[in-house]
């Protein structure tokens, strides 16, 4: 046998253990025999016993095909149940299988797969046992599905299982999140002590002991004191030994029996319990004399063992969902109960009573936007804000919950009276804010089996462990500590967060109204806006390079662009106030007419009923009308003093709108020579972007177009705006220049848009300009100039420009506002009577709030 050994100099404690090749033994048990064979069904291996099973020597089978060995119809079915084998880790299983002659010749096998060999677990049949072991397992199953609770559950099955197997000593073991056990439940037989509520350190089970309890689901000692019987060869030809993880007559590690020894156990078996593939806790079993438990038995257990951890998952499921609804009540009450409050500290009482009612604790206490407050027993805040620091060092955004505050944060010691144990609910982002939850100590006895922490010796092993002797009571008193936090409490917890988060955003934001909106939101909202913003620069992109394609020069360019970019910008206005719902077709066509034609505007007749469009449809036609009423003011019915247009909106059978579009009384039109970009837009956008269509004639008469736009584009069909022309102020671009004739001051945080603004404002007159981005720049030029005039961006990025806004009132200094937030700025209603700029704004749009700032003009 082959085992790692520990040098003499090594220090002694139980993680040696986990050095010990428990799966490649090399032996197995007696109560039953192996065969190893290739892919080819030629005999590999044989442990030695199996003489006393077969008639034949090991050395005698190896080399040897089975099927010289084996009865042909017993040797089929093997075949056929290693076909069935999906895994590495699967085992199947076939009683009372005939390999031999007479009832001798009968055997239960156990097949699995080890590498490219199989192997053959052969046991003796009795028909005196049931092969179907499932008859076993359905009524202990109809019993244990009665529990209400895991430790029901547990007394249940113990008992259940004391039953089928006979042994004298069942347990239910459970391992806790450090990897100790304790026992939960037990069935024992007279006159045997008691094991139940006992503690067993991680060190009593090896690492790789854990590992193999997960794949081999059952694991059986039947004498810890017979010899066990080696595998020939002990390597194969590659130089490996057998690999055994899933025989079920692997032989133990000598370190295994003497713990068994030490403990007056002479047989014993093990069965997981799998939670969601994790190793919850084990059917522990033992047994005061040697047992040989059947295969059929054994079989049964293990079934029963796998269907106990469905009815302890559905337990727990049970209990988790209950706690949830609860908690989804609390939740519930607590946005009723806090739907009016202006601030944390109104409810908080409210707030500390639900947590108690879902989690219980010594005292609550919270920091939220830098505000302390306690209620119960709960550390001093100078206490507090050391811890604060500590927990902002643990992961954000997730609960942190810990019995023994000492032993992460030493200065805790000092207050182990009301904070032993805390559990930390983050209702923030940075800075973080939390509400914590504080038990106080308690001093608990814990009772192990032997003392966990006493050290162990070389013993007769070589240098090999000795595993503790003593298995009494060994009783801990445990200081520093509190009760510890239940899974189920840190879920409810991390449920609870949510509510928490909502109400005290909901309170925050009551008491603070320019509050920054939730970060979830948040980056919602930046994800949606950088997409639209990417979506306008590419759409900007196309118009600056299909433009150039016609433009005869840089001034005619920069009309263009403009007049199309302000076209969208006119749209995006309208879809703003909207909030992104259709918007109105007859309002975007006065929009347009107003904004480009001034005087000219009562000389469109638009009729027939009103069209609410949606934002792509109306971003699409604003582009459309922009160019047809530019053409028009150009080469068409309102080039001159006398020609008008008509515009006819239609409701369709189908539920599709027609715009006619017909111009009459101006020049003479025909056909252009060439395709600009304008006509693209107004031939191919509608067809292109909403499959609609366009038709547009060059008739003598003048211009005549049809638009149609699908039915899934207009939501809904209303009355007309107003049926009479549409009547405009004139533009500044009309009458002239705006006239300034004083010093100007711009306030802006981009220098693009104030290089283009102090453009605009020297073509407007003003005599000089003084550019600044920031609000104490600008108080700055004010206390040394003498300014007639202001134009002031309101949002500067880390601050906005009101308190230039109430100097320039108070000394009677006309100016007005710049905003991309339009209307909805708060400046806007503090300063209603100054004009607001919408941007992007060009040269008329500033002549025209010029002449509303000085009206006498």
């Amino acid at each position: 046998m082959t085992s790692n050994t520990v040098s003499p100099d090594t220090k002694i404690d139980l993680t040696n253990c986990d050095r010990e090749p428990i799966h490649i033994l090399g032996h197995v048990q007696q109560f039953g025999c192996l065969i190893a064979v290739t892919s080819d069904w030629l005999v590999c291996h044989a442990s030695e016993n199996v003489e006393a099973f077969m008639g034949r020597t090991a050395e005698a089978m190896i080399g040897e095909p089975l099927a010289d060995l084996f009865d042909e119809a017993g040797l089929e079915k093997i075949k056929m149940r290693v076909q069935q084998l999906d895994s590495g880790d699967a085992v199947e299983r076939l009683f009372g299988v005939a390999l031999g002659e007479g009832e001798d010749g009968r055997f239960n096998v156990g097949v699995h797969l080890a590498g490219t060999n199989v192997v053959l677990e052969l046991e003796p049949y009795s028909p005196d046992h049931r092969t179907d072991y499932t008859s076993y397992v359905r009524p202990m199953i109809e019993r244990v599905r009665k529990a209400k609770t895991v430790e029901e559950l547990c007394r249940i099955a113990a008992r259940q299982m004391k039953a089928l197997t006979g042994f004298d000593r069942v347990m239910v073991y459970h391992f806790a999140e450090d990897q100790s056990g304790e026992v939960i439940g037990e069935a024992v037989s007279p006159n045997i002590d008691s094991f139940m509520g006992l503690h067993y350190p991680a060190s009593d089970i090896p690492q790789q002991a854990r590992e193999l309890y997960k794949r081999n689901l059952l694991r059986i000692i039947s004498n810890v004191n017979e010899k066990v019987s080696p595998i020939i060869p002990e390597r194969s030809p590659d130089g490996g030994p057998l690999d055994l993880s899933m025989s079920g007559l692997r032989a133990v590690s000598p370190i295994h029996i003497e713990y068994l020894k030490n403990m007056g156990v002479e047989a014993s078996m093990s069965v997981s319990i799998l939670q969601r593939d994790e190793l919850w806790g084990l059917f522990a079993c033992h047994h005061y004399s040697p047992r040989v438990l059947p295969y059929e038995i054994r079989s049964a257990a293990e079934l029963f063992a796998q269907l106990f951890s469905f009815v302890l998952e559905q337990i727990r499921q049970d209990t988790a969902r209950l706690l949830r609804s609860r908690t989804q009540t609390l939740h519930d009450q607590l946005m009723s109960q806090l739907a009016g409050g202006q601030s944390i500290r109104d409810h908080f009482s409210t707030l500390a009573d639900a947590l108690n009612s879902v989690i219980e604790n010594d005292g609550v206490a919270a920091w939220v936007d830098g505000e302390f407050l306690t209620l119960g027993k709960t550390p001093s805040r100078e206490d507090f804000m050391g811890l604060l620091r500590f927990l902002n060092t643990s992961a954000g955004g997730r609960i942190y919950a810990t019995d023994h505050l000492g032993g992460v944060y030493p200065p805790a010691r000092n207050y182990t009276d009301v904070a032993a144990g805390l559990l930390a609910i983050p209702v923030s982002r940075q800075p973080r804010d939390y509400i914590i939850l504080f038990r106080q100590e308690i001093a608990r006895t814990v009772s192990w089996a032997g003392n966990p922490e006493k050290p162990i010796t070389l013993g007769p092993n070589g240098s090999r462990l000795t595993p503790r002797k003593s298995f009494e009571l060994w009783q801990e008193t445990v200081t520093g500590q509190s009760a510890p936090w239940q899974a189920h409490e840190i879920g409810a917890a991390d449920q609870l967060r949510v509510t928490l988060l909502e109400v005290v955003l909901r309170m925050s934001d009551a008491a603070n109204q320019e509050r920054a909106r939730a970060s979830e939101r948040q980056e919602l909202l930046i994800a949606e806006l950088n997409h639209r913003v990417r979506n306008i620069l590419n759409l900007i992109r196309g118009l600056v390079n299909q433009s150039a394609r016609e433009a005869r020069s840089v001034a005619e360019l920069s009309d263009v662009i403009g007049g199309r970019v302000q076209a969208l910008a006119n749209a995006h206005d309208q879809l703003t106030l909207k909030n992104w719902a259709p918007a109105s077709l007859q309002g975007l066509i006065r929009t347009e007419v107003d904004a480009y034609l001034g005087r000219k505007a009562d000389r469109i007749d638009i009729s027939g009923p009103d069209a609410m469009l949606t934002p792509t449809a109306f971003s699409t036609l604003a582009l459309v009308l922009h160019e047809m009423t530019t053409n028009s003011a150009k080469y068409g019915a309102l080039a001159d003093s006398s020609g008008r247009i008509a515009i006819e909106t239609l409701e369709l059978g189908d539920g599709a709108l027609k715009i006619a579009w017909k111009e009459m009384g101006g020049p003479a039109v025909q056909a252009p020579d060439r395709k600009g970009f304008g006509t693209t837009i107004i031939q191919q956008s509608i067809p292109h972007e909403l499959s609609g269509t366009a038709d547009v004639r060059y008739m003598l008469t003048g211009l005549e177009a049809d638009f149609v736009v699908p039915a899934r584009h207009v939501s809904a069909y209303g009355p007309s705006l107003a049926p009479a022309p549409s009547s405009a102020s004139p533009r500044a671009s009309d009458s002239g220049q705006a006239g300034l004739d004083k010093p100007a001051l711009i306030v802006e945080d981009n220098m693009i848009i104030a290089l283009d603004a102090e453009d605009i404002l020297i073509a407007a007159g003003a005599t000089e300009v003084h550019v600044c981005s920031t609000v104490a720049e600008a108080l700055g030029v004010l206390s040394e100039n003498e300014i007639g005039f202001a134009l002031l961006d309101v949002n500067l990025g880390s601050e906005t420009s009101e308190p230039v806004a109430r100097e320039l009132f108070e000394r009677d200094v006309p100016f007005i506002f710049a905003s991309g937030y339009g209307d909805s700025s708060a400046l806007n209603a503090r300063f209603p009577s100054i004009p607001m700029l919408k941007k992007p704004y060009d040269k008329s749009d500033v002549d025209r709030a010029i002449q509303e700032a000085f009206p006498a003009n």
